[in-house]
């Protein structure tokens, strides 16, 4: 699978930013701002606000991807047992 990094412009807190985020990611980010009846900027304004290091591209990506553990009961689980 083809993973380009594409870099978006948002405006989140009232000031615009970009994020480089794979298409995968985006999608995810979207379909959880709308899960959450949110906008993906309001989504973003969220993540940045509770992040406590690293770049806000890496904070979404993580966000989506601990979203998907959390909504998937099995990678959960495989998850625990691969870090015990």
């Amino acid at each position: 699978m083809k993973s380009v990094v594409v870099k978006r412009s948002i405006v989140i807190a009232g000031h615009k930013t970009s994020v480089s985020l794979e298409e995968p990611f985006w999608l995810g980010l979207k379909e959880i701002a709308h899960g959450q009846q949110m906008t993906v900027s309001s989504m973003v304004g969220h993540i940045d606000t509770k992040r406590s290091q690293g770049n806000l591209s890496s904070a979404i990506r993580l966000f989506v991807l601990d979203s998907v553990r959390t909504q998937t009961p099995a990678m959960a689980q495989s998850n625990v047992q691969n870090a015990a």
